[in-house]
């Protein structure tokens, strides 16, 4: 898995280990105080295989090996919302580890989105499958680091930004890289005009801010893959924002792009994992876990 170290800038700044998952285009994070040496793993991938519907927790356990190797303490596991595109691997995270679990609170107003959408009523319970749930402008720590919680919605309704220390910020699928433009908003609950807000309220942080994103697809002029920028970078390179364009021509753009694109080979899947806090489903009584995939359903 690739891997690559973005250095603290001294007191009140903490260093980040980035991790991409090639299958997804995922960039998990662990996000690390050397003050304490404590730390948050952010976004952590659980590996999922599409034609067979087979999971495995290879990703997540190299994760953890770096983890054991640096010395660190593990205070939180975090996901940024309830992810389309890969299954998250913080249920089997915290049995490993112990630490707590979090996302934000709005991932309830999601689950009643996605009950409707798979026609069960009974489904998901985020209150149950995750320790915490986090509001807007909530603050915890990582190890001496100072965290607040910043709610981003568009891509999801409930997407969070998770603003570390002095300079980092970690923003899930708002902006992709800085020659990529800006996250998809195609799915049910998301919206181009909320995105629109969200990526001015993280434009409006102070220009050196680090920013780290959730997925990287490449381009044409890139080889490796790439997921760390500052504000400034976005503000003036940005080929979605860069021009100054307002909210207007910004969904236009956002939403006549979002009609080209696919749904995620993992999504059906993804949400039915996700959404209780990374377990599959309930074992029948052959103990074989089974997915509930809706078909000819318009998902836009």
């Amino acid at each position: 898995m690739f891997r690559k170290i973005s250095q603290s800038n001294g007191p009140n700044s903490p260093t980040v280990a980035g991790f991409y998952d090639e299958a997804s285009g995922s960039c998990q994070y662990v996000v690390i105080d050397e003050e304490t040496r404590h730390a948050a793993l952010i976004d952590i991938v659980q590996d999922f295989e599409p034609a067979e519907a087979a999971t495995s927790f290879r990703s997540a356990q190299e994760i953890l090996d770096f983890v054991k190797q640096e010395g660190l303490t593990v205070d939180w596991i975090l996901d940024t919302h309830p992810h389309a595109d890969h299954l998250m691997a913080s249920a089997w995270l915290k049995e490993q580890l112990g630490a707590p679990t979090a996302i934000g609170e709005k991932i309830i107003e999601i689950a009643e989105l996605w009950r409707k959408f798979y026609n069960l009523p009974h489904a998901f319970d985020p209150s149950a499958d995750f320790n915490r749930l986090f509001a807007d402008g909530e603050k915890f720590e990582i190890g001496n680091l100072e965290v607040s919680v910043m709610l981003s919605p568009g891509h999801t309704l409930g997407s969070v930004s998770y603003l570390v220390g002095k300079d980092a910020a970690f923003l899930h699928d708002t902006f992709m890289h800085v020659d990529a433009g800006t996250a998809r908003t195609d799915f049910p609950g998301g919206s181009a005009a909320m995105l629109y807000q969200s990526l001015q309220e993280i434009l409006a942080l102070p220009d050196e801010t680090r920013l780290f994103i959730g997925h990287d697809y490449g381009t044409k002029t890139r080889d490796e893959p790439a997921w760390e920028s500052i504000v400034a970078e976005q503000k003036s390179q940005n080929p979605h924002l860069s021009r100054g364009i307002g909210e207007k021509e910004y969904v236009k753009l956002r939403t006549e792009r979002d009609q080209t694109l696919k749904l995620p080979d993992r999504m059906l899947y993804a949400l039915q994992v996700n959404l209780r806090g990374g377990r599959l489903p309930k074992a029948e009584d052959d103990g074989v876990n089974y997915f509930k995939i809706p078909a000819n359903r318009n998902w836009r």
